[in-house]
């Protein structure tokens, strides 16, 4: 019976094939896959090294890149498209990374005071309660009395029952989340947005390019170059909000307010080269528009948290 030996790396012996796709080779880098070809065990210091090496890159990557997106809107946005690529960090990784500490921020609760807590609570408690009692909530706008709020409750919830009979499991859901007390309901409608909601306002990019192509028809942009500025914008906001949870300090606080509502606009200036009438304006649409577009995104995601349970 023959032993499988893993082959021991011999610095000193003729190298014909690469190692790493076995590729024939006549020099010190494979020519099929770039790797070395001449190999030896390495040493604690060159693990350093090229742990400093890569670390320094990053950094200097990364410094370069936070400079330019937070105190010139739109400017690496324009690099990017002057082909100066290499220097700064990607666009989808920087968007990416910046929404990915919002959302674990806001899910901790970081920088939040009790009464921002106490409305966002308050919020949640109420947009559960709309969804599962429509008809409650209409007859408490309404100014019903409590017995035509519970007629009408009991009329909506066999309207609901009738109108899900053909879904079985979605009256059984509906069901079962009627029965939940309204911290469980406000906990599921919490915890839909979370799980959900990076996701989702992940493929409204999109959206966002889409709106800004149709905004400036005419201008011969690609919606490549749509989709970039909306992703360098976008990482602005969240990079923009994660300080804000993180900043306790109102006057601080207004400070970031106003730089993040200044902050498209002035961007869109800068790449899309338009009068300062005609920003302000596809500005006012693309924040109305988007606005509109990231709410119904939220409110969907906490509809599917809210049918999750089991």
């Amino acid at each position: 019976m023959s032993i499988a030996v893993n082959p021991v790396i011999d610095a000193h012996a003729p190298v014909r094939s690469c190692p790493n796709c076995e590729a024939e080779v006549s020099g010190h880098f494979c020519a099929h896959c770039g790797q070395e070809t001449h190999l030896h065990h390495a040493s604690t210091r060159e693990f350093l090294h090229e742990f400093i090496g890569h670390y320094v890159a990053l950094e200097g990557k990364l410094w370069a890149t936070l400079r330019r997106l937070i105190l010139r809107p739109g400017e690496l946005t324009n690099e990017y498209m002057r082909g100066r690529r290499v220097r700064y960090v990607q666009p989808l990784r920087i968007y990416l990374t910046f929404s990915l500490i919002f959302f674990l921020l806001l899910k901790l609760g970081g920088g939040f005071d009790s009464s921002t807590e106490d409305q966002a609570h308050q919020a949640g408690e109420h947009s559960a309660a709309v969804a599962v009692h429509p008809g409650n909530q209409a007859a408490d706008k309404a100014g019903h009395t409590a017995a035509d709020k519970a007629g009408d409750g009991a009329d909506d919830s066999e309207s609901v029952r009738a109108a899900l009979d053909g879904w079985p499991t979605l009256q059984a859901k509906w069901q079962l989340l009627s029965r939940m007390s309204s911290q469980e309901q406000v906990q599921l409608f919490k915890d839909g947005i979370f799980r959900y909601a990076p996701c989702a306002i992940f493929c409204l990019m999109p959206v966002f390019a889409l709106l800004l192509k149709m905004l400036y028809l005419g201008s011969g942009r690609r919606f490549g170059e749509h989709m970039l500025f909306a992703l360098h914008t976008n990482a602005f906001a969240f990079l923009t909000f994660s300080l804000m949870l993180l900043i306790n300090i109102q006057p601080l606080r207004m400070v970031l307010w106003l730089w993040l509502l200044a902050y498209l606009p002035w961007a869109m200036r800068r790449v899309y080269h338009r009068s300062r009438f005609g920003t302000v304006w596809r500005w006012l649409v693309l924040m109305l528009c988007f606005t509109l577009a990231i709410a119904l995104a939220v409110l969907a995601c906490a509809m599917v948290g809210l049918l999750s349970v089991h």
